[in-house]
C-alpha cells in the first residue's frame, strides 16, 4: 500500500488545476452537421468570477454573462437575457471541462479546453504585391481616415474604385477575425492586378482611423466614403480616371447615398449584396430565412416575426422620440410578445426584464435607429450613373431575389438604362461558394471571395 505522501503530489496538482479556472476556454458545438465555436474568457475580480463569451463563427465577441461559479469542480456560466446556461465538470487529467451548453429549449454537449482553436488557412490572401501601394490619410471633420491606395505599376488606371465595407467595425480589409477572412484585401488585390486602382480604408475608430465608431450612423459612414471620393478628386495624377464605389452589404446602401450627394463626382457603382428594399422589411426577411434554414420550428419563427415587426413599426412610427423615450415602449413589446412563444421558450427565459432590456439595448443604438428607418429607394431612384448589382442566391442576410428586384425597380424610376443585375448561383453573403448560406459556414469555407465573382466585377468596371 502506498503511503499518504506518495499521493500528496497528485493531490496538490489536482487542487492547483481545480482552483485555476480563469483564462480562455474553447470548444465546438455540433449543430446539424456544422460546427459552431464557443469561447469563454473567465476572469477573477473582487466580486468573484466573471465571463465574457465569443461566438466566432457568428462574428460575436465579448458577449456579457450574468453569473459564473466554480464549485465542487463544476463550472456554471449563465446569461439570463439569452436564456443560456453552460455547466461542466472539470477534468484535471485532461485539463478540460466536459459539460452541456443549453440555450432556450435546446441542449448540446460541449467540451472545453485551453487549447486555442487554430485559425484556418486562407490561400487567397496575397503573398506578393506586383503593384504600387500607398498609405493615405484623409481628414473628415474631426477625425482622420487611414487607408491604402493600390495602383497598377507604370500607368495611370482608367478606373479607380473606393471599397465601402458592411455593417460593424471593419478595417480596410473588411476583416472579421472570427472568420480569418479578409474579403477586401483579396478583392483589391484581384482588381489591381487587372489594372484597376483601389482605395480601401479603415472605418472611423477602427485600425489606424480615428473617431468614434459606436456613436456613428450609416449617414456618418456615407460622409466618410464621400471624403475618400473627394480626396481622389484632388489627386492630379489620377485626374483622368473614372471614380466609382463598390459597397458590400451596408456599403451597398452607402454607395447610392454618396452618389446622389456628390453629383458628377461618382462615375459608377458596384452594389455587392446591397439592400434594395426598406430595411425593416429586409431585417424581417433576414430573420425568417436564417431561422428557416437553421431548422427553427415554425411556431417560434412566427412569434419572432410578430415581435420584431411590432418593435420595428414602433421605432418607425415614433421617429421624433429619443432613444430613452422609446425604451419603455420597446421593453413592453418584448415582454408581452413572449406570450406568443411556445411554453418551452418562455420557460427558458428566467429573467424577463433582463431579456427585454437586452433586446431593447440592441435596437436603441444610434446606428440601428437610423438603419431600421432607412429606405434604399430614396437614393437609388436618383441614380443615373452605371450600376452593377451582384448577389449570391444563398445570401440569407440580403436575399438576392427581393433585393435585386428592389434595386431594379428603384433605378427604373430614375430612367437609368445603364444597369446590370445579376445573381450568382450558390454564393453566400460573403460571396463564397456555400452549402446552406448560414453564417456559421463563413469561417469554415476556405474560399474568401469567389474568383468568378471577382472576374465579373473587374470585367464590368473595366468597361466603364
Amino acid at each position: 500500500m502506498k503511503s499518504l505522501l506518495a499521493f500528496l503530489p497528485l493531490f496538490l496538482c489536482l487542487q492547483l488545476h481545480a482552483q485555476d479556472i480563469t483564462g480562455t476556454w474553447n470548444g465546438k458545438l455540433s449543430i446539424q452537421g456544422s460546427e459552431l465555436r464557443i469561447v469563454f474568457h473567465i476572469e477573477e475580480t473582487e466580486n468573484g468570477l466573471i465571463t465574457k463569451m465569443d461566438s466566432p463563427d457568428q462574428g460575436a465577441k465579448d458577449i456579457p454573462t450574468d453569473q459564473t461559479s466554480f464549485k465542487d469542480n463544476t463550472l456554471t456560466i449563465k446569461a439570463a437575457a439569452m436564456g443560456m446556461t453552460y455547466q461542466g465538470k472539470y477534468n484535471a487529467e485532461g485539463n478540460k471541462i466536459e459539460g452541456v451548453f443549453q440555450q432556450g429549449p435546446g441542449s448540446l454537449p460541449l467540451t472545453l479546453s485551453r487549447k486555442a482553436i487554430e485559425k484556418p488557412s486562407r490561400p487567397q490572401d496575397p503573398t506578393d504585391f506586383p503593384y504600387e501601394q500607398e498609405e493615405v490619410s484623409v481628414e473628415n471633420g474631426d477625425h482622420l481616415l487611414a487607408g491604402t491606395l493600390t495602383l497598377p505599376k507604370g500607368k495611370t488606371p482608367s478606373q479607380i474604385v473606393v471599397l465601402v465595407s458592411g455593417s460593424g467595425p471593419q478595417n480596410r480589409n473588411e476583416e472579421v477575425n472570427a472568420y480569418n477572412h479578409r474579403p477586401f484585401l483579396v478583392l483589391s488585390d484581384y482588381l489591381t492586378r487587372q489594372g484597376i486602382g483601389v482605395l480601401r480604408y479603415d472605418d472611423r475608430g477602427v485600425g489606424e482611423s480615428t473617431g468614434d465608431f459606436a456613436s456613428a450612423t450609416t449617414a456618418d459612414f456615407a460622409s466618410d466614403a464621400a471624403a475618400m471620393i473627394t480626396y481622389l478628386q484632388t489627386r492630379k495624377d489620377l485626374a483622368k480616371a473614372k471614380i466609382g464605389i463598390a459597397g458590400h452589404s451596408e456599403g451597398g446602401m452607402i454607395a447610392p447615398v454618396v452618389a446622389s450627394q456628390l453629383k458628377d463626382q461618382v462615375d459608377f457603382l458596384v452594389l455587392l449584396a446591397g439592400p434594395g428594399i426598406p430595411i425593416d422589411e429586409l431585417m424581417l426577411l433576414q430573420a425568417q430565412k436564417l431561422s428557416e434554414t437553421g431548422g427553427v420550428p415554425a411556431d417560434i419563427i412566427e412569434a419572432n416575426q410578430k415581435a420584431l415587426k411590432k418593435a420595428y413599426n414602433y421605432i418607425k412610427e415614433n421617429e421624433s422620440m429619443s432613444a430613452e423615450a422609446l425604451r419603455p415602449g420597446l421593453e413592453e413589446i418584448f415582454k408581452t410578445s413572449l406570450d406568443d412563444f411556445p411554453e418551452m421558450v418562455r420557460m427558458s427565459i428566467p429573467d424577463v426584464d433582463a431579456f427585454a432590456q437586452k433586446e431593447a439595448d440592441e435596437l436603441l443604438r444610434p446606428w440601428f435607429l437610423y438603419f431600421i428607418r432607412f429606405n434604399p429607394d430614396d437614393y437609388l431612384s436618383k441614380i443615373n450613373v452605371p450600376v452593377y448589382a451582384l448577389n449570391g442566391t444563398l445570401d440569407l442576410q440580403v436575399t438576392a431575389e427581393e433585393n435585386l428586384k428592389g434595386i431594379e425597380v428603384s433605378l427604373a424610376k430614375a430612367n437609368n438604362k445603364k444597369v446590370k443585375i445579376e445573381a450568382m448561383e450558390g454564393l453566400n453573403h460573403l460571396f463564397q461558394k456555400a452549402t446552406t448560406g448560414m453564417p456559421n459556414e463563413y469561417g469554415q469555407i476556405e474560399e474568401t471571395f469567389n474568383e468568378a465573382a471577382m472576374r465579373k466585377i473587374a470585367s464590368w468596371i473595366l468597361q466603364q
